[in-house]
């Protein structure tokens, strides 16, 4: 019973490590990762892994090996900003696996990468017929690029030099969980009498919106608890 309770203090102790490492190194940890970012990963995951459940490690060993991997990491990271030749050894370059509409397999074969591969990537660009590649680039993180060829491009307004409208701003979150967000407010110069006067528009008490938001075209939309929907198409 002592060793549960030891394991059970080891992993909510091992999880706000991880918690304070990610916060710490940023959210490039958790985007889509390159190999360096992956095997990082990997690692401290495993050290966290070990310290909660791997009772016969004395703690104080482990914190110290993952301490050492975030502060080897974040400096790596740090170097690689200002290095171009130390960001190449760690992430890599891109490769092009298209060049003029033609398919690089030599590039192809030394990365292990397939046809089948090439082509799922493509579909999902919505791209189902390769002869409108002009160019694509596997990124450093794994990701397709693709360049199309101009006549398969979408066309522009100001190649069609029509009139552009400002573009609108960015949606500002009012209320989430029956809690209006003062901060929003605050910053977009909105006042809590104009937000209740929305709600009166239309006969909604604050406790009862699960959501509202300020659109980019000016519109307030809100979300209540009660949706009214007799017959929900996929209900848990």
């Amino acid at each position: 019973m002592v060793e549960i309770g030891e394991v059970v203090i080891r992993t909510v102790v091992a999880f706000s490590f991880l918690i304070i490492a990610a916060r710490f190194l940023g959210k490039q940890v958790i985007s889509q990762m390159t190999i360096f970012d992956f095997i990082a990963a990997i690692t401290l995951g495993g050290l966290t892994a070990g310290l909660a459940y791997n009772t016969s490690i004395q703690p104080h060993n482990t914190v110290v090996a993952f301490i050492m991997f975030v502060v080897i990491i974040f400096l790596i990271a740090v170097l690689s900003t200002r290095n171009r030749k130390i960001r190449k050894i760690f992430a890599g370059d891109p490769t092009i696996v298209i060049q003029n509409g033609k398919i690089l397999e030599e590039n192809m074969r030394k990365m292990r990468y397939t046809l089948d591969y090439l082509n799922q990537q493509l579909r999902e660009k919505d791209i189902f017929n390769i002869n409108e590649v002009l160019f694509a680039i596997i990124e450093t993180n794994g990701s397709l690029t693709v360049q199309k060829k101009p006549q398969f491009r979408n066309v522009t307004r100001q190649e069609l030099m029509l009139a552009t409208n400002e573009e609108p701003k960015l949606p500002i979150e009012l209320i989430m969980d029956s809690e209006v967000i003062d901060k929003n407010l605050v910053e977009n110069d909105l006042t809590q009498s104009w937000l209740n006067a929305e709600l009166q528009k239309r006969n909604v008490d604050m406790k009862d919106v699960f959501y509202a938001v300020l659109l980019g075209n000016g519109i307030v939309y809100i979300d209540t608890y009660k949706d009214h929907i007799l017959s929900p198409i996929d209900k848990e």
